[in-house]
């Protein structure tokens, strides 16, 4: 991998001002130095990805239009996403989204805040929810248990959280975030893997680690989704098939994200 496709890959998922929780503000200046670049070459890798972004929403628009004029979203409604690097990434379904209706949809002044954040557990994930309760969001999009499922080992070595407290975590932080049962959810699964992928990526390797469909797919299966209105996150990796997910096998596609944020709308409107 090259200089500046690894810079790329690194503005991309890594934000350090989410895992740092007293520099909210860093400058470019400082989020540059933390990756080993300067300013400009940052400042070139964000271009980067929001022209990737961009073109995305260019591709979606026209198929999307009957879509965009059915939304159930109120006048300056705030949509608020909860996840882990799959949302938290530069060109997730929430940002293409975003992008989306901001562009297309200006007469509704949306409000969006990602509060997703790179290899976040459930638990880490309601650690974090006094900040999405002190927004008080309109709607919740949420997709969070493939750091859970991890397991550590191989295979049938031990999961990172027990997907007992995956579940229970789960439960609270829909309860919490939406109190008085105001406001609307929308789950969203997790994403089957590539396990080759995943097996023959050096990083997992070296660090022991690995996920399995099996594991996701249980976890899909016993979300406590209730009469939510819920989004197959499987099922557009499937479609995006071939191309679902880089290099390591679990990080979704470009394209992945493009099909997600089109069956998101379909299950809205």
């Amino acid at each position: 991998m090259t200089n500046s496709a690894l810079l790329e890959k690194l503005v991309r998922f890594q934000q350090p001002e989410k895992v740092l929780p007293y520099a909210r503000d860093l400058s470019a200046r400082t989020v540059a130095a933390i990756f080993g670049t300067d300013e400009g070459d940052y400042r070139r890798a964000r271009e980067e990805l929001d022209r990737q972004r961009n073109a995305a929403v260019q591709r979606l628009e026209p198929l999307l239009v009957p879509l965009l004029g059915a939304l159930p979203f109120q006048p300056g409604a705030h949509l608020a996403a909860i996840g882990e690097s799959s949302t938290a990434d530069r060109l997730s379904w929430f940002e293409i989204l975003r992008s989306l209706l901001e562009a297309h949809r200006p007469d509704l002044q949306l409000r969006f805040t990602n509060f997703a954040v790179p290899g976040a557990t459930t638990t880490e994930a309601l650690s974090a929810l006094p900040a999405v309760q002190r927004q008080a969001p309109d709607w919740v999009f949420c997709k969070l248990g493939t750091n859970d499922s991890q397991r550590l080992g191989g295979p049938a070595g031990t999961m990172l959280v027990s997907q007992g407290e995956t579940l229970r975590n789960l439960a609270e932080i829909r309860r919490l975030s939406l109190p008085d049962g105001k406001g609307t959810w929308v789950w969203v699964t997790p994403t089957l893997v590539d396990e080759s992928r995943i097996a023959s990526f050096p990083h997992f390797a070296a660090a022991g680690i690995t996920w399995t469909n099996a594991d996701l797919d249980d976890l899909t299966k016993r979300l406590p989704t209730g009469s939510d209105v819920v989004v197959n996150g499987s099922a557009a990796a499937s479609e995006a098939a071939p191309n679902a997910f880089g290099e390591d096998g679990i990080h979704p596609t470009i394209t992945t994200h493009e099909v997600l944020c089109t069956q998101i709308l379909q299950a809205l409107t």
